[in-house]
C-alpha cells in the first residue's frame, strides 16, 4: 500500500482552503495603537510604537498520541514551546513570554506534571516566562489530552524579516532539525500501526516511539544570526513542510539542490509507507528544520552558526527539491 498524508487523514490543501474561509470572513481590524502592522505570516505582529509584539499560536498535534502510548510526557511540553517560539523567531522577533492550553479527558495530576517538566525545559531554552495558562476537563470532547500554546515576542518594526528582501542570486541555508519534530505524525503513526509495529520496537539504540518523541529543536541562535549577518528571510519548516518558503516572496523560484542528508527515521517511514520523494518533502522537514534565506555574502557568516548551504534563490517561481517541485 503506497501512504501519503491524504490517505492517512491529513488534507492539507483542505486545510489552506479552510484557512481562506475564516480569514476572508474575519476581516475586522483595530485602528491606532496596537493596529496590526503583520498579518498571515508565522507570526501576526501589531503596531506598539517603535517596537512591533509578535503573537503565534501552535500545539503539539499528533505527537501526543505517541506520548500517550508510550506513557511518556516530559518532552511534550518542550515541543509545544518550540512550535511557538520557531514562529516568532521566523519573522526576528525575540520571544518573551507564552501561555499554555491543556484540554483533558479527566485531570491528571501526574500527567499533567509531566508536561510541566517540558514546558519548564522549553521556557528555559527560550528564555521566556510561562505567564499564564488553562486546563479545561472536556470529557465530552476529548479522548486524552491536547496540548497548545500561544508566544508573543517583540521586534523593532524596522527590522521585522518578512522575506520581502529575497532575490535572486542569494543563498539558502539550513539548520539541522533534531528529528521528525511535530509534523507529519498522523502519516507515520499510520504507517507504522499499518505494518504492526509497535512504538517499543527497537530503532537503533532506541525505541520508535522513543525516537518518534525526540523533542523539536528550539532555534534560539537565529537572534544571534540576525545581529552578525545580514539576513534576508527565515523559515521554520513546520507543517506543509518547504511550501513555508512561499510565506516569503512568491515571485522567486527556490532551489534545493545539495538538501542535508535526512535523519534515518524519515526513510524509515518513506520505505514503510512505500511513501513517494515528493511527498516526504512535502510533509517532513526531512532533516532541515529552519532554512535562513542570505546574500551571498553572508553565507559564511551564517555557516559559524551551524547552518550549511543547501541551495539559492532564481527569477522564475516555486519551490524545489533538486527536481521535485514541492509547491
Amino acid at each position: 500500500m503506497k501512504f501519503d498524508y491524504a490517505k492517512a487523514g491529513v488534507d492539507i490543501s483542505r486545510a489552506e482552503k479552510a484557512i481562506g474561509a475564516l480569514t476572508s470572513i474575519v476581516k475586522f481590524t483595530r485602528r491606532g495603537f496596537g493596529a496590526p502592522i503583520l498579518v498571515s505570516h508565522y507570526a501576526g505582529v501589531i503596531d506598539c510604537g517603535d517596537f512591533g509584539i509578535a503573537i503565534t499560536t501552535d500545539g503539539v498535534g499528533t505527537k501526543i498520541l505517541v506520548g500517550i502510548a508510550m506513557n511518556k510526557f516530559d518532552t511534550l511540553g518542550i515541543d509545544c514551546v518550540a512550535a511557538n517560539v520557531n514562529d516568532l523567531l521566523s519573522i526576528g522577533a525575540e520571544p518573551l513570554a507564552m501561555v499554555d492550553y491543556i484540554a483533558m479527558q479527566q485531570v491528571d495530576e501526574a500527567v499533567v506534571a509531566e508536561i510541566a517538566k517540558g514546558l519548564e525545559e522549553g521556557c528555559r531554552i527560550a528564555n521566556i516566562t510561562l505567564v499564564a495558562g488553562e486546563t479545561a476537563t472536556l470529557p465530552d470532547m476529548i479522548r486524552g489530552f491536547d496540548l497548545a500554546g500561544t508566544a508573543v515576542g517583540v521586534v523593532k518594526k524596522d527590522r521585522i524579516i518578512t522575506g520581502k528582501d529575497v532575490m535572486p542570486g542569494d543563498v539558502i541555508m539550513a539548520l539541522p532539525s533534531s528529528g521528525i519534530h511535530c509534523n507529519g505524525l498522523t502519516l507515520a503513526r499510520k504507517v507504522i500501526e499499518a505494518n504492526g509495529l509497535s512504538y517499543f520496537d527497537k530503532f537503533g539504540d532506541k525505541t520508535i516511539g522513543e525516537e518518534l518523541l525526540t523533542p523539536t529543536r528550539i532555534y534560539m541562535e537565529i537572534l544571534e544570526i540576525l545581529k552578525k549577518c545580514e539576513v534576508h528571510g527565515l523559515a521554520h519548516i513546520t507543517g506543509g513542510a518547504f511550501r513555508k518558503l512561499k510565506r516569503l516572496r512568491r515571485d522567486v523560484k527556490y532551489v534545493i539542490d545539495e538538501p542535508l542528508k535526512p535523519q534515518e527515521i524519515f526513510r524509515f517511514i518513506q520505505k514503510l509507507g512505500n511513501v513517494e520523494e515528493l511527498e516526504m518533502y512535502r510533509t517532513y522537514n526531512m532533516g532541515m528544520g529552519f532554512l535562513v534565506i542570505v546574500p551571498e555574502d553572508s553565507a559564511d557568516c551564517v555557516e559559524k552558526f551551524g547552518a550549511k548551504r543547501v541551495g539559492y534563490v532564481e527569477e522564475g517561481e516555486g519551490v524545489f527539491v533538486r527536481d521535485l517541485r514541492i509547491d
